[in-house]
């Protein structure tokens, strides 16, 4: 199949632009009649692949979506009139496409989560292993359930990592539109007046002279530079998985933000992984499937030794504790849990524990970011004053004597 974009009217009238699979125009204007639609006019697009591209469902949209589905089966309505009635009442016209082919490939005689896979980039495998799992128990209601819990979680944990980013870049930008402005405006007026008096300069004065000289000679270079290496480090770890691995380690090595990053992601793994082991999942399996949500390959591999030792014959507990990725009181934890054949509550306990330690440690940074950038920002006001009040007050000194 081809993907087509259109131009279609609902039956209020109101114009819709999108796009969407079919085979040709006739499918294509069969498929926007099933979805409510009357096609204006539609043709293949320039270039074909998938639908949708990362990024372009929220995650308030995949809430929503497992919400009302686990409330239509627990009900009883049957899936298809359950997909219908959700596809009917989501705004996003992207997301009502790719309902529009789910409740297609199911009339074809596919399963949920067979036809949920076709969209990757929406769905992704421990998605999809999960809806699978709630299929073949026949508990398809409590899984998503769960995920609506999981998702949830994800959330916030989303919203922890902006406040750890986004509120110490705010107060760095600021000390560094404040620098580029002291070096490059205020000081070069302030250098010719003390040049002019006549004197010797004191080193502390020339340093900031030079400082000042360099800003104004190569301040492309110096917001251009950050920018470069963002990119070029981007694309080299995108091309290389060494480069990756390596640029991975050195984010989990970082002082402060190092850590909370670790707990972020194996509170994310733990509470995966109790979620697909609850569903009935094999260790194995969940271990496998909860690799690719680490988003880090340091991590990625410490937990793929540990599913090969497991499947080695080791227990979960020896295996973690001897790739080193939870700490003594984690594994301590997973010890009793596999012990009392509760390893599914264990697993929520760690994630429990890691999302608690992260919202405290986020919550120390906010309160020691601002005073701790303060100081830098009165260090470097001290300085400039120093070096430019200090030759004035010597002459002013030397006039009274």
């Amino acid at each position: 199949m081809a993907l087509f974009a259109y131009k279609a009217v609902d039956t209020r009238g109101k114009t819709m632009l999108g796009q969407i699979e079919a085979i040709n125009l006739v499918d294509l204007e069969l498929r926007l009649k099933r979805m409510g639609l009357d096609l204006v006019r539609g043709g293949p697009t320039r270039y074909g692949g998938s639908l949708l591209r990362s990024g372009e469902i929220k995650r308030a949209e995949l809430i929503n979506f497992c919400f009302h589905m686990e409330q239509l089966i627990a009900a009883g309505v049957p899936l298809v009139e359950s997909l219908i009635d959700l596809r009917d009442s989501i705004e996003n016209a992207r997301f009502r496409e790719v309902m529009s082919g789910v409740i297609e490939s199911i009339q074809g005689g596919l399963r949920l989560s067979q036809s949920l896979a076709q969209y990757p980039q929406i769905f992704n495998p421990v998605f999809t292993s999960l809806v699978r799992a709630g299929e073949d128990t026949g508990r398809l209601a409590d899984v998503l359930k769960s995920l609506v819990e999981n998702l949830k979680w994800e959330d916030e944990l989303a919203e922890h990592m902006k406040k750890l980013i986004l509120y110490p870049a705010f107060v760095g930008s600021i000390v560094i539109l404040v620098t580029f402005f002291l070096m490059i405006y205020l000081v070069p007026q302030m250098v010719t007046f003390i040049k002019n008096m006549g004197q010797q300069i004191p080193l502390q004065t020339r340093v900031l002279i030079e400082v000042s000289a360099f800003f104004v000679g190569y301040w492309w270079a110096l917001l251009a530079a950050p920018a470069i290496l963002f990119v070029g480090v981007k694309l080299a770890a995108r091309a290389n998985p060494l480069v990756r691995y390596q640029v991975d380690r050195f984010k989990l090595a970082l002082p402060v933000a190092g850590e909370i990053m670790r707990k972020i992601i194996l509170s994310r793994f733990a509470s995966i992984f109790a979620l697909m082991y609850s569903s009935g999942i094999t260790i194995l399996d969940a271990i496998r499937s909860s690799e690719e949500i680490t988003g880090n390959m340091v991590i990625q591999e410490g937990l793929r030794l540990a599913g090969q030792q497991i499947g080695e014959g080791k227990n979960v507990t020896a295996a973690f504790q001897e790739v080193g990725l939870f700490p003594p009181l984690v594994v301590r934890m997973l010890r009793v849990g596999e012990a009392t054949g509760a390893l599914d509550k264990a697993l929520l306990n760690v994630s429990y524990f890691y999302n608690r330690e992260v919202r405290e440690s986020i919550g120390k940074i906010q309160v020691i970011i601002e005073p701790a950038l303060t100081v830098v920002l009165g260090v470097i006001l001290g300085w400039v004053m120093l070096s430019v009040l200090g030759p004035i007050y010597d002459v002013i000194s030397k006039i009274k004597v």
